[in-house]
């Protein structure tokens, strides 16, 4: 399991299927997917895991396990995904941390990390977040990444909120 990027406190690596039960057990939380349509079950979370180990392969990015580097334990997925928004191909930094896990402050350090490689690393302009508009953590986390609301837009046949941030070359800074 190839590690993408380390943070102060997180790794960032590529989820295999010997995370299905972390996984499935964060998806079926009704909490932590309060923002999504549904919950899903371990079936559909198997199939979600194998979509990302694809895309790794067909895209070199995808959503990866945020793993505490003290612990070993998983804290969430945080990535960056390939989206097709109003028409138009984004990437999109996305975030999930399993409810044991908030408020510490992962979400933000490995989004962040994740933006400054889209950024260093891969030469991405232009990274945005997608999110729920009564979702307010996560545009915090957004706000925290330099991020500031575009527009309203549907995506999924849902309503969010367009969080956008550019590359400035090396303006944007390492905020781990």
């Amino acid at each position: 399991m190839k590690v993408i990027l380390e943070t102060t406190r997180l790794f960032l690596r590529e989820l295999s299927l010997a995370d299905l039960d972390f996984a499935a057990e964060m998806r079926a939380d009704p909490e932590v997917m309060r923002y999504y349509p549904r919950y899903y079950s371990r079936d559909e979370t198997e199939a979600w895991v194998r979509k990302q180990i694809d895309l790794y392969h067909t895209q070199n990015h995808a959503l990866w396990l945020a793993v505490d580097r003290d612990t070993l334990q998983p804290v969430g997925h945080v990535g960056l995904v390939r989206q097709l928004v109003d028409g138009v191909e984004e990437r999109e930094v996305g975030y999930m941390i399993h409810r044991t896990f908030w408020r510490r402050g992962f979400a933000t350090e490995a989004a962040i990390g994740t933006r400054d490689h889209a950024f260093d690393t891969l030469g991405l302009e232009r990274v945005i977040s997608l999110i729920h508009p009564d979702n307010v953590p996560s545009q915090g986390v957004a706000r925290k990444l330099g991020m500031a609301p575009e527009r309203r837009t549907l995506f999924n046949g849902f309503e969010h909120l367009l969080y956008s941030v550019s590359s400035s070359r090396g303006g944007h800074g390492s905020g781990t």
